[in-house]
């Protein structure tokens, strides 16, 4: 790997990374008054929404490094998994199952969110996207430290 492009991969993960950390101090602010006003329900349902898209722009940029673009209807599926894969000699995988399982469910309610115009959230359903969200942070954090480390040239 050419040390140079991997020192600006490195600084573009780092950004991606800075951004999941910011999103993650919004959702602790919020997390536990959210469930008090449908203010506080769909501003934490925006969050989580912002989160699944940070993680999938940190995605996307290890994908465009290693690999070739994944592109057609089931993108955002694809990118994920692709994710989970180790591919010998390219790169080692970014997520683990466990982290894979929690990102797909807030990969699924980004979707919702995306194209429920008009449905109602729920807090019960808000409160077990953050539940998993949280539980993520600190699985990916250890996934990706393991990434970071097998990457290094």
């Amino acid at each position: 790997m050419d040390k140079g492009a991997f020192v600006v991969l490195k600084a573009e993960l780092e950004e991606c990374e800075k951004d999941v950390c910011h999103i993650y101090e919004r959702i602790h602010q919020r997390e536990t008054t959210f469930r008090e006003t449908t203010e506080g329900i769909d501003s934490m349902a925006y969050q989580i929404h912002n989160l699944y898209g940070t993680y999938e722009q940190l995605f996307e940029t290890v994908a465009q490094f290693f690999e070739n673009r994944i592109e057609g209807e089931r993108y955002h599926t694809d990118l994920l998994r692709r994710m989970k894969l180790s591919i010998e000699g390219i790169r080692p995988a970014l997520v683990s199952d466990e982290a894979f399982s929690l990102l797909d469910e807030l990969r699924r309610f980004r979707h919702f969110f995306r194209h429920a115009y008009t449905a109602e959230l729920k807090p019960e359903q808000v409160g077990e996207v953050v539940a998993m969200a949280l539980q993520l942070k600190d699985v990916f954090q250890r996934d990706w430290e393991a990434f970071l480390a097998k990457l290094n040239p």
